[in-house]
């Protein structure tokens, strides 16, 4: 019985270990923008039509916008869009957010609004500049 306590207390704090703690990086939402991404056509056929015959083939295209944020931290510049296309929230443009890279996503959470983890897609990536010259002037200081 002692045996199966004591098994039991070690499989309960190796599992408590395992699970390593959520890393995230801090970044400034700097902008939000209206991008298109993608179109919406509604065809002018309706069945009383279709069955009739009198319905044109007249369809009515209209762009569709998602919501584009640009995300900045210590060395990188991201632009993520939201992967909840229906249900996007509408993020604090100038707050501090916490995020992490989660396979080919972005969890990204900001404290000030509900603190909740959202998935963001990565749209693209670059590398801040101010932090290269940060890093290049960091570099000759150290040399002279």
């Amino acid at each position: 019985m002692r045996s199966k306590l004591v098994l039991t207390g070690v499989l309960l704090v190796s599992l408590a270990h395992a699970r390593e703690p959520k890393h995230y990086q801090t970044g400034e939402l700097l902008q939000m923008e209206s991008v298109e991404c993608g179109y919406d056509e509604n065809g002018g056929k309706g069945l009383t039509g279709q069955i009739l015959g009198t319905d044109s083939e007249h369809k009515k295209t209209k762009a569709l916008l998602c919501q584009e944020y640009v995300l900045q931290s210590d060395r990188v510049i991201y632009r993520i869009r939201p992967k909840d296309d229906k249900h996007p929230v509408l993020l604090p443009v100038g707050e501090k957010a916490q995020f992490r890279m989660v396979k080919d996503k972005m969890s990204l959470r900001v404290e000030d609004l509900d603190d909740k983890e959202r998935e963001y897609f990565v749209i693209s990536m670059t590398p801040r500049e101010d932090s290269k010259t940060a890093e290049s002037t960091s570099k000759l200081n150290h040399l002279q």
